[in-house]
């Protein structure tokens, strides 16, 4: 478990790329989603601070609040901005630091395209995990996640013939569902899919999935 410390135990990751002297500071609690947004930022490469918060407790210190409205990790504070939630995390991200490449421009013709599969996560992968923890009764007609088999399905056809989400490059995109499948085989819940499977195995071999890991375990 996480615990709330007085002192805040900071883990450096890469350089900043624009120069900001202010760290971002990730409001986290181990073994949650916040483990994407260490992942993600060491994909960046840019420097940050964990700010360990143990939801489990109840505890919300006020600067958390402040970040997370709504009480859940990650949340991010990065010099006047505060941002919460893993999608909106990574999309802000993503898009501040454009050196590294995760994000397609804003006028790319595939930017459409990568916001879908941004939004996938949050939008059809956990309520149809949630579906499936709970033995939610499935309509595929009313759900706007459709249902868990064609969640499933959705990945599979767009993984096949890819080795990312978006083509042979690698995305914040990867990190939000890669997370998920990662979830998703812990818990269990992975199908036997050898698409799914192999693009998941590719995702945790990523040094910076590795180097997140290991920094979450830290503080469990």
């Amino acid at each position: 478990m996480c615990e709330i410390s007085p002192v805040r135990c900071s883990f450096i990751g890469g350089r900043n790329d624009t120069g900001d002297k202010k760290m971002i500071k990730l409001y986290w609690c181990a073994q949650t989603r916040a483990m994407r947004a260490i992942w993600l930022l060491e994909e960046l490469g840019v420097d940050y601070e964990l700010v360990p918060v143990d939801v489990r407790a109840g505890e919300r210190p006020a600067d958390f609040i402040k970040a997370s409205p709504m009480g859940k990790v990650p949340a991010i504070q990065d010099g006047d901005v505060a941002v919460s939630d893993s999608a909106t995390i990574a999309l802000y991200l993503a898009d501040k630091y454009t050196d590294a490449g995760l994000a397609p421009a804003v006028t790319a013709p595939d930017r459409a395209d990568y916001l879908y599969w941004m939004l996938y996560t949050p939008g059809v992968i956990e309520p149809a995990m949630a579906e499936k923890f709970s033995d939610m009764p499935a309509n595929k007609l009313a759900h706007g996640w459709g249902d868990f088999p064609t969640m499933v399905q959705v990945l599979e056809d767009r993984l096949k013939d890819r080795e990312w989400i978006m083509g042979d490059h690698f995305t914040a995109a990867d990190v939000l569902i890669g997370s998920s499948l990662n979830f998703m085989r812990m818990f269990g819940i992975m199908p036997d899919s050898d698409v799914l499977n192999a693009y998941t195995d590719r995702c945790v071999a990523r040094p910076a999935f590795t180097a997140a890991m290991a920094k979450d375990a830290a503080g469990a």
